[in-house]
């Protein structure tokens, strides 16, 4: 049977009638194929563009252009930064896959490509056929914000959908190969003329991946701050070696933590349950102790867990702040609440164990920039990790991961990690070019990393760092090393910022306007501009200041230093590694 007669009242839903018709479409493009009627140069060109952060959705973009080309497509795929807003308009098959950053934000290599699409001047689109592949995570409350602004803006702008958005939480993969399966066949369903090509064969998977950690050993736990200090800053160095996995400055490891077992003990009291009975968890049968431990999110509640609560216990306030839609009143509400105080808030809201566990969240990695070289340490791999530890509502409160990190961990057990790559915050291949780093607190991660990968190197670029925290005395980390790296040349210039030191605060963008005539003219040397760090009010701040360098110091007006930083960003020497 074709495509074209597809019986019109079959069961199917509209996806699932789009799947069949690429299904039989690409049957239909199998037999074309082996008469030999096909030739290649009839391949319809779809392009995917991708919107990335830290190169996952660049990935996804990837996969989805092999499954394409197995359908005799010629699929394009490009980062939203190397295409222009008015290039859309003569696109006749588009895929969208991109991330969301921050509170519902733009990747960094998307916003001008948004920004072009959503001004005036933007051409109608009413020739495309697109879909969209939405990449988030569902702590955040712009949840998959970015794909749902681009699924609507592009049928605004007269495209057509020829696909649901498909919005992906963390574990992704599943998610986005039902997208690629079902999406792609429909786009080649018209195809009727196409060659198909065989599958280039897929690179080899590590052994440890994401669905499979590396029980890796820690070797060493180091205080970095001051016993004085107001903060608990801890370096540490885990052993990869057996797990046959590299990694390069700018990378991340992704760490799976254990929850507290104190914690674990007082959210089963909490509910009125005994903890050792076993109930079916994940298609096993374990202890709810074991679950909750192992296997479950049990620190920030999620949306289902508190609307829960919200229902059980009748409470007014917290009936009133969800039915509003509020975020802001909600986010204050629960500024320093974990589910535990929730639970300890409202004691009559008991569950069963069943009930419990279907309102939570599964227990995910937590990522950490990596603090060292794989090439000077190419067997293990070095973290900095502020622990997370307070007060709040009459009992302590720990972060899940930093504190495994600093507490649990022993000779006796293991990390279970596995790397995400960033393909784009990297050290210059260009040895001799200037790098500029920008990194308060744990930001300085990456630029250690960084500095090491240039000494390896023998890099004769110019580097400067720009680092701070809040008193020099107890929370200069890593001092011996940075001052040593200055005596050998390594680090050309050290702006220190520690802002409780002296009556008015000074940060990282204070030391960069200070120094702009200096910091605008590495740039204009070719330099490389990083930051890591807080993205809410550091990331922005320090980006302000750089738009206010290159205005003062270019003598270029607002909308002309806009522009210099867009290139700088364009051309991947503006890179941000933030959260």
């Amino acid at each position: 049977m074709k495509s074209s007669q597809l019986p019109l009242d079959a069961p199917y839903n509209e996806n699932q009638r789009a799947w069949l018709s690429g299904f039989f479409a690409g049957m239909h493009t199998h037999r074309l194929q082996s008469t030999g009627l096909v030739t290649q140069t009839d391949s319809r060109l779809i392009t995917i563009l991708y919107g990335s952060q830290t190169g996952t959705a660049e990935s996804v973009a990837n996969d989805a252009a092999a499954v394409a080309k197995t359908y005799g497509l010629k699929p394009l795929v490009k980062s939203m930064d190397e295409i222009e807003a008015d290039a859309l308009s003569s696109i006749d098959y588009l895929l969208i896959i991109t991330s969301t950053y921050g509170e519902g934000e733009m990747p960094d290599n998307a916003q001008m490509l948004w920004d072009g699409v959503c001004a005036a001047t933007m051409p109608r689109l009413e020739g495309m056929q697109f879909s969209v592949l939405a990449l988030g995570d569902t702590s955040y409350d712009l949840f998959c914000q970015a794909g749902i602004d681009w699924d609507n803006k592009l049928v605004e702008l007269g495209a057509t959908r020829v696909y649901d958005r498909t919005d992906c939480d963390v574990d992704f993969e599943e998610p986005a190969e039902s997208w690629m399966t079902a999406v792609i066949p429909h786009l080649a369903g018209g195809v009727t003329t196409t060659v198909v090509e065989t599958a280039a064969p897929a690179s080899v998977k590590p052994e440890y991946h994401r669905k499979n950690p590396f029980p890796a050993k820690l070797l060493v736990n180091r205080l970095l701050t001051d016993a004085s200090s107001s903060k608990e800053t801890r370096h540490y160095e885990i052993s990869m070696s057996g797990s046959g996995l590299t990694y390069e400055a700018g990378d991340a490891l992704c760490v799976v933590p254990t929850n507290c077992s104190e914690l674990v003990a007082d959210i089963i009291k909490a509910i009125g349950c005994k903890g050792d009975e076993d109930e079916p968890v994940n298609g096993e049968l374990m202890s709810l102790q074991v679950a909750l431990r192992e296997h479950f999110e049990i620190k920030a509640p999620s949306k289902e867990l508190l609307e829960e609560i919200a229902t059980r216990s009748g409470d007014q306030e917290l009936n009133g702040i969800i039915e509003s839609g509020d975020k802001e009143k909600l986010a204050n509400y629960l500024w320093g609440r974990d589910t535990l105080d929730l639970l300890l808030q409202f004691p009559l809201c008991e569950f069963t164990a069943a009930e419990f566990i279907v309102l939570l969240k599964p227990l995910q990695h937590r990522a950490y920039s990596i603090s060292s070289s794989g090439k000077q340490y190419p067997d293990a791999v070095h973290l900095t990790v502020a622990s997370v530890r307070y007060e709040s509502h009459g009992r302590p409160h720990k972060g899940v991961c930093s504190t495994f990190l600093a507490d649990l961990i022993n000779d006796e057990t293991k990390v279970r990690c596995f790397f995400t790559a960033n393909k784009v915050f990297r050290v210059p291949e260009d040895n001799s070019l200037p790098m500029i780093m920008v990194g308060p607190g744990t930001g300085i991660a990456p630029f250690r990393a960084f500095l090491q990968e240039r000494q390896y190197r023998k890099a004769s670029g110019k580097n400067w760092l720009f680092f701070g925290d809040r008193n020099a005395a107890t929370d200069y980390i890593y001092r011996d090393e940075l001052e040593s790296f200055q005596d050998g040349g390594l680090l050309t210039r050290l702006d220190l910022a520690f802002s409780r030191d002296q009556d008015a605060k000074i940060y990282v963008q204070d030391r960069m306007l200070e120094q702009g005539a200096e910091l605008f003219l590495w740039l204009e040397q070719g330099g490389y501009f990083f930051v890591c760090g807080d993205a809410y009010r550091m990331a922005k701040d320090v980006d302000q200041a750089l738009h206010t360098v290159i205005a003062e110091h270019g003598k270029l007006s607002e909308q002309q230093a806009i522009d210099y930083v867009n290139q700088l960003k364009k051309n991947k020497r503006y890179v941000r590694d933030v959260y």
